[in-house]
């Protein structure tokens, strides 16, 4: 009876209560590599990254510039290293029901969802890509 009980409450668990480990980054490249996927806050888009071969990435904010790329593992994380930003971007990925969920590991955190494949064109400099 109390393995029952436990199997039910577990069951009723959020996922991010759950046990999760981030994706890998064989999981990550082979979730992304040829997919332009929309992300959102809580508050609404935010922007819309295109993952290419090779690990290439062109990342554009909603309404703002467009930036190429790279990413690369760190540890844990999926870090994006653009031309014309300075500083390196990590993020931890994980895949959930609704896609994928990417949480910042520089400071001040920032949580990220997929919010749909090709769901906001990727426009740079006034020109969609």
């Amino acid at each position: 009876m109390h393995m029952r009980s436990l199997l039910i409450a577990l069951a009723l668990l959020p996922a991010p209560l759950l046990a999760e480990t981030p994706l890998t980054a064989e999981e990550f490249e082979a979730e992304v590599t040829g997919r332009t996927l929309t992300y959102a806050t809580p508050l609404g888009p935010y922007g819309v990254e295109r993952y290419m071969s090779g690990r290439r990435v062109t990342w554009g904010f909603i309404g703002g510039d467009c930036y190429e790329g790279v990413w690369f593992p760190q540890d844990d994380a999926i870090c994006f290293a653009y031309d014309g930003i300075e500083e390196i971007q990590c993020w931890r990925f994980w895949r959930e029901h609704e896609g994928l969920r990417a949480e910042f590991t520089g400071g001040g955190g920032g949580t990220l969802f997929e919010l749909a494949e090709d769901g906001i064109p990727l426009v740079c400099g006034g020109v969609g890509v």
